[in-house]
Protein backbone atom coordinates (compact mmCIF):
# COMPACT_ATOMS: atom_id res chain seq x y z
CA UNK A 1 0.00 0.00 0.00
CA UNK A 2 1.31 3.81 -1.02
CA UNK A 3 1.91 6.47 1.68
CA UNK A 4 -0.84 8.67 -0.27
CA UNK A 5 -3.58 5.45 0.01
CA UNK A 6 -2.55 4.77 3.22
CA UNK A 7 -3.74 7.95 4.70
CA UNK A 8 -7.43 7.37 3.09
CA UNK A 9 -7.97 4.17 5.22
CA UNK A 10 -11.21 4.36 6.59
CA UNK A 11 -12.23 1.38 9.33
CA UNK A 12 -15.87 1.58 10.18
CA UNK A 13 -16.84 3.55 12.91
CA UNK A 14 -12.88 5.11 13.04
CA UNK A 15 -13.67 9.34 13.08
CA UNK A 16 -12.36 10.44 9.88
CA UNK A 17 -9.57 12.67 11.88
CA UNK A 18 -8.18 8.98 12.72
CA UNK A 19 -4.31 9.33 12.10
CA UNK A 20 -1.86 7.53 9.57
CA UNK A 21 0.09 6.43 12.51
CA UNK A 22 -3.49 4.88 14.25
CA UNK A 23 -4.20 3.24 10.77
CA UNK A 24 -1.35 1.85 10.01
CA UNK A 25 -0.53 0.14 13.26
CA UNK A 26 -4.15 -1.52 13.12
CA UNK A 27 -3.05 -3.15 9.59
CA UNK A 28 0.53 -4.12 11.18
CA UNK A 29 -1.60 -5.75 13.80
CA UNK A 30 -4.36 -7.52 11.57
CA UNK A 31 -1.45 -8.36 9.13
CA UNK A 32 0.99 -10.08 11.88
CA UNK A 33 -2.10 -12.14 13.50
CA UNK A 34 -2.71 -13.20 9.97
CA UNK A 35 0.67 -13.99 8.94
CA UNK A 36 0.74 -15.91 12.55
CA UNK A 37 -2.59 -18.29 11.76
CA UNK A 38 -1.30 -18.98 8.07
CA UNK A 39 2.19 -20.35 9.04
CA UNK A 40 0.65 -22.52 12.04
CA UNK A 41 -2.31 -24.04 9.53
CA UNK A 42 0.33 -24.43 6.66
CA UNK A 43 3.21 -26.33 8.70
CA UNK A 44 3.25 -29.03 10.93
CA UNK A 45 3.35 -27.82 14.64
CA UNK A 46 7.13 -27.95 16.08
CA UNK A 47 6.52 -30.43 18.54
CA UNK A 48 3.57 -32.66 17.50
CA UNK A 49 3.08 -34.00 21.22
CA UNK A 50 1.66 -30.69 22.32
CA UNK A 51 -0.89 -30.86 20.23
CA UNK A 52 -3.55 -31.78 23.06
CA UNK A 53 -6.82 -30.98 24.20
CA UNK A 54 -7.34 -28.86 27.39
CA UNK A 55 -7.78 -31.95 29.89
CA UNK A 56 -4.96 -33.89 28.40
CA UNK A 57 -2.45 -30.74 28.82
CA UNK A 58 -3.97 -30.41 32.67
CA UNK A 59 -3.13 -34.15 33.34
CA UNK A 60 0.31 -34.23 31.60
CA UNK A 61 1.48 -30.82 33.23
CA UNK A 62 0.11 -32.57 36.58
CA UNK A 63 2.06 -36.45 35.55
CA UNK A 64 5.31 -33.81 35.24
CA UNK A 65 4.90 -32.68 38.65
CA UNK A 66 4.53 -36.72 39.97
CA UNK A 67 7.39 -36.64 38.20
CA UNK A 68 9.21 -34.36 39.96
CA UNK A 69 8.50 -34.74 43.17
CA UNK A 70 9.30 -38.59 43.11
CA UNK A 71 12.81 -37.60 41.65
CA UNK A 72 12.39 -39.80 38.43
CA UNK A 73 12.35 -36.99 35.85
CA UNK A 74 12.61 -37.95 32.54
CA UNK A 75 16.52 -37.44 30.62
CA UNK A 76 16.89 -34.23 29.03
CA UNK A 77 18.59 -33.84 25.20
CA UNK A 78 17.86 -30.20 24.36
CA UNK A 79 19.91 -29.95 20.90
CA UNK A 80 17.29 -32.60 20.02
CA UNK A 81 14.31 -30.10 19.48
CA UNK A 82 16.63 -27.30 18.98
CA UNK A 83 16.21 -27.18 15.16
CA UNK A 84 12.44 -27.88 15.27
CA UNK A 85 12.19 -24.83 18.20
CA UNK A 86 14.51 -22.95 15.62
CA UNK A 87 10.66 -22.26 13.32
CA UNK A 88 8.16 -22.04 16.04
CA UNK A 89 6.61 -22.83 19.09
CA UNK A 90 3.44 -24.68 20.33
CA UNK A 91 3.45 -24.98 24.08
CA UNK A 92 0.39 -26.90 25.19
CA UNK A 93 0.34 -24.78 28.70
CA UNK A 94 0.88 -21.25 29.59
CA UNK A 95 1.89 -20.36 33.22
CA UNK A 96 1.75 -16.98 35.02
CA UNK A 97 3.91 -17.77 38.11
CA UNK A 98 5.08 -15.70 40.70
CA UNK A 99 8.98 -14.58 40.19
CA UNK A 100 10.12 -15.79 43.25
CA UNK A 101 13.65 -17.52 42.25
CA UNK A 102 12.82 -21.06 44.15
CA UNK A 103 9.69 -21.49 41.76
CA UNK A 104 10.93 -22.83 38.58
CA UNK A 105 7.84 -24.27 36.17
CA UNK A 106 9.85 -26.19 33.57
CA UNK A 107 11.73 -27.94 36.31
CA UNK A 108 8.57 -28.22 38.53
CA UNK A 109 6.53 -30.00 35.81
CA UNK A 110 9.53 -31.90 34.39
CA UNK A 111 9.05 -30.18 30.94
CA UNK A 112 11.54 -28.92 28.29
CA UNK A 113 11.95 -26.03 26.06
CA UNK A 114 8.96 -25.24 23.77
CA UNK A 115 6.50 -26.84 26.36
CA UNK A 116 5.45 -24.06 28.89
CA UNK A 117 4.95 -20.61 27.99
CA UNK A 118 5.59 -18.68 31.16
CA UNK A 119 4.65 -15.46 32.00
CA UNK A 120 6.26 -14.25 35.74
CA UNK A 121 5.81 -11.64 38.06
CA UNK A 122 5.80 -10.76 42.31
CA UNK A 123 2.52 -11.94 43.43
CA UNK A 124 1.43 -14.44 39.93
CA UNK A 125 -1.38 -11.41 39.29
CA UNK A 126 -2.55 -10.66 35.49
CA UNK A 127 -1.41 -7.64 34.36
CA UNK A 128 -2.60 -5.68 31.18
CA UNK A 129 1.34 -6.77 29.58
CA UNK A 130 0.49 -10.67 30.91
CA UNK A 131 -2.84 -10.16 29.67
CA UNK A 132 -1.53 -9.39 26.34
CA UNK A 133 1.38 -11.94 26.35
CA UNK A 134 -1.54 -15.13 27.15
CA UNK A 135 -4.00 -13.93 25.08
CA UNK A 136 -1.26 -14.19 22.14
CA UNK A 137 -0.61 -17.60 23.41
CA UNK A 138 -4.14 -18.90 23.22
CA UNK A 139 -5.18 -16.64 20.01
CA UNK A 140 -1.84 -17.26 17.97
CA UNK A 141 0.07 -20.39 19.37
CA UNK A 142 -3.43 -22.14 20.62
CA UNK A 143 -2.45 -23.01 23.93
CA UNK A 144 -4.76 -25.06 25.40
CA UNK A 145 -4.30 -24.49 29.01
CA UNK A 146 -3.36 -21.72 31.46
CA UNK A 147 -2.31 -22.58 35.51
CA UNK A 148 -1.94 -19.56 37.60
CA UNK A 149 0.76 -20.50 39.91
CA UNK A 150 1.01 -19.53 43.23
CA UNK A 151 2.83 -20.76 46.12
CA UNK A 152 3.69 -21.05 49.81
CA UNK A 153 4.88 -18.84 51.92
CA UNK A 154 4.56 -16.08 49.13
CA UNK A 155 6.43 -12.35 49.82
CA UNK A 156 4.38 -10.44 47.86
CA UNK A 157 1.37 -11.83 49.32
CA UNK A 158 3.22 -11.78 53.00
CA UNK A 159 3.80 -7.80 52.46
CA UNK A 160 0.19 -7.15 51.59
CA UNK A 161 -1.36 -8.69 54.76
CA UNK A 162 1.63 -6.24 56.20
CA UNK A 163 0.20 -3.72 54.78
CA UNK A 164 -3.21 -4.18 55.72
CA UNK A 165 -2.47 -5.57 59.37
CA UNK A 166 0.21 -2.75 60.09
CA UNK A 167 -0.01 -0.03 57.36
CA UNK A 168 3.29 -0.86 56.41
CA UNK A 169 4.55 0.98 53.21
CA UNK A 170 7.21 0.01 50.45
CA UNK A 171 9.46 2.13 48.73
CA UNK A 172 9.94 2.66 44.73
CA UNK A 173 7.72 0.64 42.54
CA UNK A 174 7.10 -2.30 45.11
CA UNK A 175 3.81 -0.89 46.19
CA UNK A 176 2.35 -0.90 42.88
CA UNK A 177 2.50 -5.37 43.84
CA UNK A 178 1.10 -4.76 47.10
CA UNK A 179 -1.77 -2.41 45.76
CA UNK A 180 -2.83 -5.24 42.51
CA UNK A 181 -2.84 -7.68 45.67
CA UNK A 182 -4.84 -6.41 48.17
CA UNK A 183 -8.39 -7.13 46.80
CA UNK A 184 -7.90 -10.64 47.30
CA UNK A 185 -5.94 -10.04 50.92
CA UNK A 186 -9.44 -7.93 51.83
CA UNK A 187 -11.27 -10.81 50.60
CA UNK A 188 -9.71 -13.39 52.85
CA UNK A 189 -9.42 -11.59 55.90
CA UNK A 190 -13.07 -10.85 55.43
CA UNK A 191 -13.74 -14.89 54.95
CA UNK A 192 -13.44 -17.90 57.44
CA UNK A 193 -10.14 -19.49 57.30
CA UNK A 194 -7.95 -21.72 58.45
CA UNK A 195 -4.33 -21.36 59.30
CA UNK A 196 -2.94 -17.57 58.78
CA UNK A 197 -4.25 -14.98 56.66
CA UNK A 198 -1.06 -15.13 54.04
CA UNK A 199 -1.91 -18.65 53.37
CA UNK A 200 -5.96 -17.63 53.16
CA UNK A 201 -5.37 -14.89 51.01
CA UNK A 202 -2.94 -16.94 48.64
CA UNK A 203 -5.28 -18.88 47.78
CA UNK A 204 -7.81 -16.16 47.08
CA UNK A 205 -5.27 -14.41 45.06
CA UNK A 206 -4.79 -17.46 42.80
CA UNK A 207 -8.94 -17.82 42.49
CA UNK A 208 -9.11 -14.20 41.23
CA UNK A 209 -6.60 -14.45 38.93
CA UNK A 210 -8.70 -17.27 37.64
CA UNK A 211 -11.24 -15.44 37.10
CA UNK A 212 -10.00 -12.42 35.38
CA UNK A 213 -8.81 -14.54 32.96
CA UNK A 214 -11.54 -16.22 32.36
CA UNK A 215 -13.69 -13.56 31.96
CA UNK A 216 -10.93 -11.05 30.17
CA UNK A 217 -12.89 -10.17 26.81
CA UNK A 218 -12.70 -10.84 23.83
CA UNK A 219 -9.78 -13.19 23.49
CA UNK A 220 -9.97 -15.27 26.81
CA UNK A 221 -13.83 -15.48 27.29
CA UNK A 222 -14.65 -16.23 23.91
CA UNK A 223 -11.95 -19.32 24.19
CA UNK A 224 -13.15 -20.94 27.67
CA UNK A 225 -16.56 -20.50 26.52
CA UNK A 226 -15.99 -22.13 23.43
CA UNK A 227 -14.08 -24.94 25.07
CA UNK A 228 -10.57 -24.28 23.83
CA UNK A 229 -8.61 -22.89 26.99
CA UNK A 230 -8.96 -24.37 30.46
CA UNK A 231 -7.92 -21.55 33.07
CA UNK A 232 -7.14 -23.27 36.61
CA UNK A 233 -4.84 -22.39 39.99
CA UNK A 234 -2.37 -24.32 41.80
CA UNK A 235 -0.26 -23.70 44.61
CA UNK A 236 3.13 -24.77 44.56
CA UNK A 237 4.47 -26.07 48.02
CA UNK A 238 8.22 -24.99 48.45
CA UNK A 239 8.87 -27.58 50.72
CA UNK A 240 7.46 -30.65 49.52
CA UNK A 241 7.74 -29.64 45.50
CA UNK A 242 4.24 -30.79 45.07
CA UNK A 243 1.62 -28.52 42.78
CA UNK A 244 -2.02 -29.00 44.22
CA UNK A 245 -4.58 -27.53 42.12
CA UNK A 246 -6.52 -24.77 43.52
CA UNK A 247 -10.71 -24.79 43.67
Amino acid sequence: MCNCCATDVRFPGAPASSSRRAVLGVIGAMSLMGIATKVQASQSPPKPDNVLSPDEALERLMAGNKRYISGETNDRNYSASRTALASGQNPYACVLSCADSRVSPELCFDEERGDLFITRVAGNYVTNDILASLEYAVAVLHSPLIMVLGHTRCGAVSATVSSLEQKAEFPGHIQTIVTALMPAVRSASSQSYSGSLTEAATLENIRQNVRRLEESTPIMSRAARNNQVKVVGGIYDLTTGRVELVQ
